[in-house]
C-alpha cells in the first residue's frame, strides 16, 4: 500500500518535525538516552571509516554514489520486505506507474531469498500473455542471475526499449521447476478498471490494481451498468479483486466509499499513538444504490485490495468469495529526498479494517471459500505463500497464516468462484452453493484413473 505525499510539503514537514524533536530531546534527555545517542554516532563514525577505507584501498576505483545508495538500500531492506531506497530513475518510474502507464513487461514483483518473486502479472500485458504466474520466482534475466541484485536493479533490467526482447528464467512451484520465457517489452497502459455485463442482470467490474485512475474508472463503470441494465432487473455487482497487488491508499478508500455512505473505511496506526489516522466515508452516497455486492479475492489479492475487501466485509456490505488474501497490511510512504536524490519508500504504519482487524501476515478470509479446479500441469504451483512467508516481514503474533490458491481459469465457464458469485446474486442459498461445490470435489476425486495411450 502506498500513501502518496506532496513533494514540497513533505520536505518541509520532515524538516520542521526533526527540528522540533531535537529541541525537546535536549530538554528531557537522560543518561540512557545519551548513551544510546553516543552509540549511534559511534556506529555512524564506523560507517564513515569503512567508506573511506573502501574509497582509498579497494582494488578498483569504486563508484562512490553507488556505494552510498547501496548502503542506504541495505539499511532499508533490512527493516522489512517493502521498505527501500528509490534512486532518481526508480522514483520517476514509480510516479509513472501510479499514473497508470509505464514501459516493461507488466508484472508486480517483490524480493524473496535473493530472488525476485512475482506477486501477480498485470492483465493484458506481455507477462500475462506469456503465462507468468503469481508465485513464480525469477532467477535470471537474459541469463544474468538476479542473486546479488537489489529489487530495483532487477526491475530496471526487465524494463527497456519497446519491442526489444527479454528472457526470464523462472522457478515454479514446490519443486522449483525451471521455466524459460521469452517476452517482448511493450508500453504498459494500465486500465485498472474493466467492466461488462455478466448475463443480462449483473455488473461485473474487474480492478487489476489501484492507480490514480481507479476510483474514477469505477464510477464510470457503475454509471454505465446502471444505464445498460434496467433497475428492476439489476441483481447486483461482482467486484473482482483477484490477483490485484494493491496500489494507492486514497483510491482504495474511494472505491469503498462508492458502496457505503457512512462509517469508517480503514485506520492506519504508526509507531506512536498520536499517529493513528481514521478514514471515513464522505457521505457522498452509495453509488451502487444499495444493490448486492460480491467481492472475489484470492492469494494474489494484496494491500489496497484487502482494505476494500475487509471494509466491505466488516460493513456487511458484500459477500466475499474465493480464497484467503495475501496478507500485506502495511502502509508505505514515499518520502522525496529533494533534487536528484530520489526518495525513500518507508513502511510507516499498519492498517486495520473498521472492526479493528489487522491484515498483516493474516489476510482476509472470504465468507465462502471456493477453490478452483487446477490443471494437472499446474497443481502444486498455483498457491502463494503470502506475506507471512516473506523474510523480515512485520510480525503479527502467533496468528499468522500462509497464503492460498491464486489460480484464475482463463475460461470463464470454468471459473468456479465467478459462477458461485452469479448464483448467489441470482438468489441461490449460500449453503446450497457450498454443498454443490463439495459434491463436485468429491466427484472429481472418485473419477477412475485415465488410461495411458500405448
Amino acid at each position: 500500500m502506498i500513501r502518496k505525499t506532496a513533494l514540497i510539503a513533505t520536505g518541509i514537514a520532515i524538516g520542521a518535525g526533526c527540528a522540533t524533536l531535537g529541541q525537546q530531546a535536549r530538554a528531557v534527555i537522560g543518561a540512557p538516552a545519551q548513551a544510546a545517542s553516543a552509540d549511534t554516532y559511534k556506529n555512524l563514525s564506523l560507517f564513515g571509516d569503512v567508506f573511506d577505507k573502501v574509497r582509498a584501498d579497494y582494488v578498483e576505483k569504486p563508484d562512490e554514489q553507488k556505494l552510498v545508495e547501496n548502503a542506504i538500500n541495505g539499511m532499508l531492506t533490512s527493516l522489512d520486505p517493502h521498505s527501500s531506497y528509490l534512486d532518481a530513475k526508480a522514483f520517476k518510474d514509480m510516479r509513472t506507474q501510479t499514473e497508470g502507464k509505464f514501459g516493461g513487461l507488466g508484472i508486480e514483483v517483490t524480493q524473496e531469498d535473493g530472488l525476485v518473486k512475482v506477486v501477480t502479472p498485470i492483465d493484458d500485458t506481455p507477462a500475462s500473455r506469456a503465462g507468468i504466474m503469481s508465485g513464480d520466482l525469477i532467477g535470471a534475466i537474459d541469463d544474468e542471475t538476479v542473486q546479488g541484485m537489489t529489487l530495483n536493479q532487477a526491475v530496471d533490467k526487465m524494463r527497456g526499449a519497446i519491442n526489444t526482447p527479454v528472457k526470464l528464467t523462472l522457478f515454479r512451484g514446490k519443486n522449483k521447476d525451471k521455466v524459460e520465457v521469452k517476452l517482448v517489452r511493450a508500453e504498459i497502459h494500465i486500465k485498472s478498471v474493466r467492466s461488462r455485463k455478466q448475463g443480462d442482470d449483473i455488473a461485473y467490474v474487474r480492478i487489476s490494481q489501484f492507480n490514480e485512475e481507479t476510483a474514477e474508472g469505477l464510477r464510470t463503470a457503475m454509471a454505465k451498468a446502471q444505464q445498460d441494465i434496467p433497475a428492476d432487473k439489476f441483481k447486483g455487482y461482482i467486484l473482482d479483486l483477484r490477483n490485484n497487488p494493491g496500489g494507492l491508499l486514497d483510491q482504495s478508500i474511494q472505491v469503498v466509499n462508492s458502496f457505503i455512505d457512512k462509517g469508517e473505511i480503514v485506520s492506519t496506526r504508526g509507531r506512536n499513538a498520536d499517529e493513528t489516522q481514521r478514514y471515513n466515508a464522505r457521505g457522498s452516497g452509495d453509488l451502487s444504490k444499495g444493490k448486492p455486492v460480491v467481492v472475489l479475492i484470492n492469494g494474489g489479492s494484496a494491500s489496497a485490495s484487502e482494505i476494500v475487501a475487509g471494509a466491505l466485509q466488516d460493513h456487511k456490505r458484500a459477500t466475499l468469495i474465493g480464497t484467503r488474501s495475501f496478507g500485506k497490511g502495511s502502509v508505505q510512504t514515499i518520502i522525496p529526498l529533494g533534487g536528484s536524490s530520489g526518495a525513500l519508500r518507508l513502511t510507516t504504519a499498519r492498517y486495520y479494517t473498521p472492526s479493528g482487524r489487522t491484515i498483516q501476515a493474516k489476510g482476509i478470509d472470504p465468507d465462502m471459500i471456493i477453490l478452483q479446479d487446477v490443471p494437472d500441469e499446474l497443481k502444486g504451483k498455483d498457491d502463494t505463500k503470502g506475506e507471512a512467508s516473506l523474510k523480515g516481514h512485520l510480525k503479527t503474533g502467533d496468528e499468522e497464516k500462509t497464503g492460498s490458491q491464486a489460480y484464475v481459469p482463463p475460461d470463464e465457464a470454468k471459473d468456479k468462484q465467478l459462477n458461485a458469485a452469479v448464483e448467489l446474486l441470482h438468489g441461490k442459498p449460500r449453503a446450497q452453493i457450498l454443498a454443490d461445490q463439495t459434491k463436485e470435489v468429491a466427484k472429481d476425486t472418485t473419477k477412475p484413473p485415465s488410461k495411458a495411450a500405448n
